[in-house]
């Protein structure tokens, strides 16, 4: 190669790690949560569970993109990809990000990645599914594997949140998903959808830490009142007060964390806002 040829080709840029997308469509479940759908690239690849770089440009168009990790609430097999989110106040992404419109552009981020996925987990009986606010998206995907009713016999989704209104998907968790031609008929009778509101009154009130604690979460689901580590397998996902407090009790029920290289009886991820 001559010298010059050198010189050019140290001088190509190399590819940027996001390629924009088009908007497919946009819910608004309240005034500060939302959910929107995205172009799939046909060479994307990704494992229900995982997320990825989501951003837009910066103001001016000069700067550099603001970028955040969103867990991609679609499951693998779909031809688009969808997304939950939450409107932080001054956010420097989702304060932006709430005003999208159907036909605009964001940026996606091209390497997912992520442990909330099946191949972390030791073989089971239960999957329990643990989330709060829109820790609740990767478990819209991994209910819509069909791997997930494959590997478990039962799986339970927990969504905490402050209000009523605040419980996104809850239609869907608790019937929309049984018509889906995928894995609808396989989910009927195998998953249980399990909110909780800590503000408002409702059918089942409080934190799921102090549900569990208390031994409700088990006697409402018909279980004993612990995690078995020979059956049971969790995936927790939202606020880090959650995480660590339900991580601290599998940990006093003989679970074990796992990861991708070495997996385990629990994973966890933590939700991502900005």
């Amino acid at each position: 190669m001559s010298e010059v040829a050198v010189l050019e080709r140290a001088h190509v840029a190399a590819p940027a790690p996001w390629t924009p997308q088009r908007v497919r469509s946009v819910r608004r479940w309240t005034d500060h949560l939302f959910s929107f759908a995205i172009d799939r690239p046909e060479d994307f690849r990704f494992r229900s569970g995982e997320f990825v770089m989501i951003g837009l440009p910066s103001l001016d168009g000069a700067g550099k993109p603001t970028l955040r990790a969103y867990s991609i609430a679609s499951p693998s097999w779909s031809d688009e990809l969808e997304f939950f989110s939450i409107r932080v106040e001054d956010g420097p992404l989702t304060s932006r990000l709430v005003d999208i419109r159907p036909g605009d552009e964001v940026l996606l981020g091209n390497k997912p990645t992520g442990t909330l996925v099946l191949d972390a987990l030791k073989a089971g009986r239960r999957l329990f599914l643990i989330g709060t606010g829109t820790g609740l998206a990767p478990w819209l995907s991994v209910t819509r594997d069909p791997e997930t009713y494959e590997r478990f016999e039962q799986v339970v989704v927990t969504h905490t949140v402050r209000q009523v209104a605040d419980l996104a998907y809850r239609d869907f968790l608790q019937a929309e998903l049984f018509d889906d031609p995928l894995v609808g008929e396989v989910a009927q009778g195998r998953l249980t959808y399990y909110p909780t509101v800590t503000r408002e009154a409702f059918e089942r009130p409080g934190r799921i830490t102090d549900r569990i604690r208390s031994g409700a979460f088990f006697d409402d689901l018909g279980l004993e009142r612990r995690f078995d580590p020979a059956s049971d397998r969790v995936m927790l996902c939202g606020s880090t007060a959650m995480i660590r407090e339900v991580a601290a009790l599998l940990e006093s029920h003989g679970l074990s964390e796992g990861s991708n290289a070495e997996p385990g009886d629990y994973v966890l991820e933590r939700a991502f806002v900005g």
